[in-house]
C-alpha cells in the first residue's frame, strides 16, 4: 500500500572506526559491510530515495555503483545524527527522515517500515526509536530504555535500568539503532550543542530528550544487531548462513 509520504532514508557513514578500522568497508561473506546495509535498505518499501552520508571518498564512490546518492559531510560531526542533520538542510521537502546505520548489515527491512508506519500514525512524536526486550542488560555497548504507558521515552542509558528492585527476574528495552525524525526535530538537534547527560552515558538521542524533543517508542521482536566488535562479524556470517534475503537475493554478488 503507498504510503503517499515523502520518507527519506540517510545513512551516515563514517570512514574511520573506533573499534574496527576501516569497518565499513571489511567484507563479509565477500561483500563490504556498508554494501550489505545497502542492499537491504533498498528493500524498504515506500521510501522516496537512499542517501549515504559520508567523509570518504572511498566510501562515495563504492555506493554509487549501486545507484545510490552520496553527499560528502563535513570531518567534524562527533555522530552519526549530526553527520544525517548536515545533509536534510538541502533537501527542501520530507515528512520523515529515517536514520539507519550503516553497519547494519543484517537489517530487517519491514522493522524499518513498521518504524515508519508508527511515526505516520503517532506524529505527536519528534522522533521514534523501536526497541526489543530482553531478559540480558547487553552490557554498556547497548543502550537501554525507560519509557511510559504513552510509550515516551524518558531516559536512555548504558547502565542497568530499569533496576529489578521488586521482582525477580530482569528485563530491559534495548536501544534498536533505526531512529525516524520529523525534519523540523532533526533541524533542531543540530543546533543544540553536546548536553551534559550526552556527555556522560556517550549517548546522542539525550540531546534531543534534555532539549525537551519529544521521544517515542515502539517494540519490535528481531534477532538482527549492528556490526560493532569481531564478535559481531563472526555471529553475522553465522546468522547469514540462515537468512532468506541475503540467500534468495545478493549472494552472489561478487566483488
Amino acid at each position: 500500500m503507498k504510503l503517499n509520504k515523502k520518507i527519506i532514508i540517510l545513512l551516515p557513514a563514517r570512514f574511520s572506526s573506533t573499534r574496527i578500522k576501516k569497518k565499513l568497508l571489511k567484507k563479509l561473506n565477500g561483500i563490504p559491510l556498508i554494501a550489505h546495509t545497502i542492499l537491504r535498505t533498498k528493500m524498504i518499501k515506500n521510501i522516496e530515495k537512499i542517501i549515504v552520508c559520508t567523509d570518504s571518498v572511498i566510501i562515495k564512490k563504492l555506493v554509487e555503483k549501486f545507484g545510490i546518492k552520496s553527499v560528502m559531510t563535513s570531518l567534524k560531526h562527533k555522530n552519526g545524527t549530526e553527520r544525517i542533520a548536515e545533509v536534510s538542510k538541502k533537501i527542501k521537502k520530507a515528512d520523515l527522515f529515517v536514520d539507519i546505520h550503516s553497519d547494519e548489515a543484517v537489517l530487517d527491512p519491514k522493522n524499518v517500515e513498521k518504524l515508519i508506519k508508527f511515526h505516520l500514525k503517532n506524529m505527536r512524536f519528534d522522533i521514534v526509536v523501536p526497541h526489543k526486550i530482553s531478559n540480558s542488560s547487553g552490557g554498556k555497548n547497548i543502550v537501554k530504555m525507560v519509557f511510559n504507558k504513552d510509550s515516551k521515552v524518558l531516559y536512555l542509558s548504558r547502565a542497568k535500568v530499569p533496576f529489578s528492585f521488586r521482582f525477580k527476574g530482569e528485563k530491559f528495552f534495548h536501544h534498536l539503532d533505526t531512529i525516524s525524525f520529523k525534519p523540523e526535530a532533526l533541524k533542531k538537534f543540530s543546533k543544540y550543542p553536546e548536553s551534559e547527560l550526552e556527555k556522560i552515558e556517550g549517548i546522542e538521542l539525550m540531546r534531543a530528550l534534555e532539549n525537551n524533543l519529544s521521544v517515542g517508542t515502539l517494540p519490535i521482536k528481531t534477532s538482527s544487531f549492528s556490526i560493532n566488535t569481531s564478535e559481531d562479524f563472526i555471529k553475522a556470517k553465522k546468522y547469514l548462513k540462515k537468512d532468506k534475503l541475503y540467500r534468495r537475493y545478493y549472494a552472489k554478488i561478487k566483488f
